[in-house]
């Protein structure tokens, strides 16, 4: 009997511990998590972490700090070199644990880079300060009243037609976050669950056994949101978020409120001079007014194919696909109004580099911001500040010259021709080598050389580029209407999606001020080098730069994304990638003339801002050949370096440049508004009276 009980007892205790060994083991473990360091080649801005969770009780979320990563993603691609990360991973009990982490860098261009990004994000911390939120005039939380339900997985660039096969909920019902609402089929027999991805009131956006999207209708390729399903009402406006998890911010830049009020001044203080002076400016391009005994070196057409050149490019291509996929169609209403308002202010600018331009015995040109800035002010006694405007702005724009007006331009040059010629890729020392070999041969010849060139392959690279968009536009002309619809309502009552109409508003007035450069003082620099007598003629000369540069290039580019439906394509996209496939859509072999107009773009570009660069540069370092001869050389081993390797920060800071001589040289154009506006009275009387020169030619043609 004993020694039964003790067997009892002995086996309790055993199945005790059984038991108890089981639960321990079922309880969660701490959480931990290791990170794997990823640096795949030697390219910058290619890092990668990837996690590996243990304990705690899934499903885990994973908060990175970089904000394009999704919470559910385990790992993080597209980091730079060198610079600090964080993750904080969250179990479903609330347990965290946060890491940080460092990419190492290894070759001398990841160093080089993650040490430029400070200085990146200083100036882009002067650049793109919002002042406005800052102050409390306005909250910079992009919110929503409701959610638009989209096909699962859909892309703007699919073949399938989609129909809603059926709906599992009531219009009007409330829903839940994860609820399934219904089940689209495709054209090729798949049937696809459509789940709730808020929680709110339901409201139909089609009809059961109806057609969603199908990709052969223009119309539903050009409306904004046409793959949409159902909307959901919220209780309470919602703050949009990032893939991380941030909450979504818009922000109104202070260098966007700086170029844009200036041009809204300009045009008002100067009585709208671009619809007035429009048709002059013309005439004045077309040399009608051309005084071949006039002081200065070019035409007036010569300086406006010089300063277009400088600012038709990536931009009109790249940029706007960039601001067409952020913002919508909406954004195209908005760059062409900023545009409108530009001709104003690069009259402005223009006037003045010819007024203050000096002219040496050798007839060589110093011109632009740089002079008038200097001794514009000191003929107002305020010598000490027009000579430390100057000064600034001439160390501007050699950095910019270098950066944004020559590597970043060589750089997406040999990018989009190495993809049309692939045995050139990895050889990008060597195009960049013939490269510097085409643009020495032309800016050793100096503005004449510049001006020649420029004459020439402006008109060419323009009409390249404006007739494929003419195609696209063409073939698709009887949507038009639809496709004007879309700006329209796109720009006034931008889908929250977009960023709501203050984010559309934004995105298209700095695409715009970025574009035609208007208030960044560089066209006056080619101006100055004009054959007149009258510096308000180059003014009006100016005129039409913005117009073909943003109201017209920018738009048309806006016009082929719209009409292929690429305004409905995920911001993340390169903006080369999304204009070529957008005319590749239509034309089959046009990605490969865009290229052409990629490389005549870049060139063109390349050449004006090496001029420009160069009077910033005898400005500062005396005005001798020799001078002159040190920064050609100098820019033509940028043109190799930009071809050679990726410097994704220097060349970003590089950039921030062109907009930052904005600063000092609208601080001058506003000191000297009134100057400019008494010198256009005077010019429009001598143009009423008759007493401008005439060129010969058009007096017989008359």
């Amino acid at each position: 009997m004993v020694k039964n009980s003790w067997l009892v007892t002995s086996l309790f205790l055993f199945l005790t511990l059984t038991v108890n060994a089981q639960n321990e083991e079922k309880k969660p473990s701490d959480l931990e998590v290791s990170l794997k360091l990823i640096n795949p080649t030697q390219e910058i801005n290619d890092g990668e972490t990837r996690l590996e969770v243990e304990g705690g009780v899934p499903p885990y979320q994973f908060k990175w700090s970089k904000q394009s990563v999704a919470l559910d993603s385990k790992k993080a691609q597209g980091l730079s070199e060198g610079l600090d990360y964080s993750v904080t991973v969250t179990d479903s009990e609330g347990r965290k644990v946060k890491k940080d982490f460092n990419i190492p860098a290894n070759s001398i261009t990841e160093v080089f880079n993650s040490k430029v990004q400070p200085a990146v994000d200083f100036l882009g911390g002067i650049l793109f300060w919002d002042p406005f939120a800052t102050i409390g005039i306005y909250d910079p939380v992009v919110y929503t009243d409701e959610k638009e339900i989209p096909i699962p997985n859909w892309d703007a660039t699919t073949s399938n037609t989609y129909s809603l096969s059926k709906w599992l909920v009531k219009a009007g019902v409330k829903v839940t976050e994860g609820d399934k609402i219904a089940i689209v089929t495709s054209d090729s027999g798949e049937e696809i669950d459509v789940y709730s991805d808020a929680s709110g009131k339901v409201s139909y956006l089609v009809q059961e056994g109806g057609e969603i999207f199908n990709p052969n209708d223009k119309g539903d390729v050009i409306e904004q949101n046409a793959h949409m399903i159902a909307q959901v009402q919220y209780d309470d406006p919602q703050p949009l978020h990032h893939p991380n998890g941030d909450i979504r911010k818009n922000a109104i830049p202070f260098i966007v409120i700086w170029l844009i009020l200036g041009s809204i001044f300009f045009t008002l203080r100067l009585g709208f001079v671009n619809i007035r002076g429009f048709r002059h400016s013309i005439q004045l391009a077309r040399g009608k007014f051309d005084n071949p005994d006039a002081p200065g070196t070019i035409t007036h057409f010569q300086a406006m194919a010089t300063a277009v050149s400088a600012t038709v490019g990536l931009g009109n291509i790249a940029g706007v696909a960039v601001a067409i996929s952020l913002g919508g169609a909406g954004a195209t209403f908005w760059m062409f109004t900023a545009g409108f308002f530009a001709m104003s202010l690069k009259f402005t600018e223009c006037t003045l580099g010819v007024k203050y331009r000096n002219i040496n015995e050798d007839g060589r040109i110093f011109g632009g911001p740089m002079n008038y800035l200097r001794y514009g002010l000191e003929k107002r006694n305020m010598k000490g500040l027009g000579k430390f405007l100057a000064g600034l702005f001439a160390v501007l724009g050699i950095g910019a010259s270098f950066g944004g007006g020559n590597m970043i331009q060589s750089n997406q040059a040999f990018k989009i021709v190495s993809e049309q010629i692939p045995f050139l890729q990895g050889q990008g020392f060597w195009f960049g080598i013939v490269f510097a070999l085409l643009v020495g041969a032309v800016i050793l010849g100096g503005i004449n050389s510049i001006a020649r060139v420029t004459g020439k392959v402006v008109p060419v690279m323009a009409i390249i580029y404006i007739l494929g968009c003419a195609v696209v536009i063409g073939v698709n002309i009887e949507n038009i209407g639809g496709a004007f619809s879309a700006i329209y309502n796109g720009a006034l009552s931008a889908s929250a999606m977009k960023g709501g109409f203050i984010g559309v508003l934004i995105i298209g007035l700095q695409r715009a001020a970025f574009s035609s450069e208007a208030g960044v003082g560089s066209a006056a620099i080619a101006h100055s080098a004009t054959k007149t007598e009258n510096p308000i003629a180059d003014g009006f000369t100016s005129l039409v730069e913005p117009f073909i540069d943003t109201m017209v290039v920018c738009t048309m580019t806006a016009l082929v994304l719209i009409f292929t439906g690429m305004h409905e394509v995920d911001g993340g996209m390169q903006g080369v990638e999304l204009t070529a496939d957008a005319f590749g859509s239509v034309i089959s072999w046009f990605p490969a003339v865009l290229a052409l107009a990629v490389f005549l773009f870049a060139f063109s570009t390349m050449v004006s801002w090496s001029y420009y660069g160069m009077r910033s540069w005898t400005y500062l370092f005396g005005q001798s050949k020799k001078s002159e001869i040190i920064y050609k050389v100098l820019f033509l081993l940028f043109v190799v370096v930009g071809a050679s390797v990726s410097l994704g920060a220097v060349l970003s800071f590089s950039d921030m440049m062109i907009l930052a001589m904005s600063f000092p040289n609208i601080i001058g154009l506003y000191i000297m508004s009134s100057e400019v506006r008494g010198d256009m009275e005077i010019y429009w009387n001598k143009l009423k009276n008759g007493e401008l020169f005439i060129n010969p030619k058009f007096k017989k043609a008359a």
